[in-house]
């Protein structure tokens, strides 16, 4: 069994993204509603923010809730929201203890008002701390992202704000939601499947992919370090051969 000390600190990932899923299924596993499962979720959500604060890692990204998550039954999408409050609420006091600023990437304008406001809030609150960089991916979806920021530049094109020749990545990213976020190192995913599901797909082209046969609230420090030791054992090349890495 490995331990956070068993991790090479020098070779850590800078930006870890994490896609939380799982949550209805371990419910249903239960016989319990899947409400009890997004409870449980935040418990993980709070081992793994506390876990990574212990490691120190700089950037760590949430899938919380997706553009296409709108599409669930009301009750669950309102219970979803009402955690979120609570959660918010309750976590500012160890957020400004451990010195984490809290951001949020996505389509905010669509969030309930009172999801909205504690969100504001707590970004505001927080938005000095110097430590960890915490951010909710909240009513995102990655096509959206790059769809709107193609919108805003073409639009200074329009204006003449900005020429076609000199639009470059870094334009991009720069019209991005995430635009101050580095790209993403490690990527995992809870609960067996195996796929993106429209997040970051911009940020994750060199990520390394990790997916763990998990669901979300079962998710420890153990299962942590393991995705983390998985990701320094491999090669990170960007293109290079390992002969000029070597």
């Amino acid at each position: 069994m490995h331990t956070l000390e068993d991790l090479n600190k020098d070779k850590l990932p800078r930006h870890m993204a994490i896609i939380m899923d799982g949550n209805g299924r371990w419910a249903k596993e239960r016989g319990k509603l899947r409400v009890f499962g997004h409870e449980n979720g935040a418990e993980a959500v709070k081992r793994t923010v506390e876990s990574c604060v212990k490691l120190g890692i700089q950037y760590l990204t949430l899938y919380a809730f997706s553009t296409e998550n709108w599409n669930r039954p009301k009750i669950e999408v309102d219970t979803l929201m009402k955690l979120l409050v609570t959660a918010l609420k309750k976590e500012l006091k160890n957020l400004k203890k451990n010195n984490i600023r809290l951001k949020a990437i996505g389509r905010m304008e669509t969030l309930p008002e009172k999801v909205h406001k504690e969100l504001m809030e707590v970004i505001s609150k927080t938005a000095n701390n110097t430590g960890m960089t915490v951010t909710l991916a909240l009513s995102y979806g990655s096509r959206e992202e790059i769809t709107s920021a193609m919108r805003e530049i073409a639009v200074k094109v329009k204006n003449n704000i900005i020429s076609p020749e000199n639009i470059d990545e870094q334009v991009i990213n720069t019209h991005l939601y995430a635009h101050f976020l580095p790209d993403v190192d490690l990527l995992i995913r809870t609960s067996g499947e195996c796929r993106i599901s429209n997040f970051l797909l911009w940020q994750i082209a060199y990520a390394e992919l990790y997916f763990i046969d998990v669901f979300w609230p079962d998710f420890n420090e153990q299962h942590l370090v393991e995705a983390i030791l998985s990701y320094q054992n491999r090669e990170r090349r960007f293109g290079k051969t390992s002969e000029q890495l070597n």
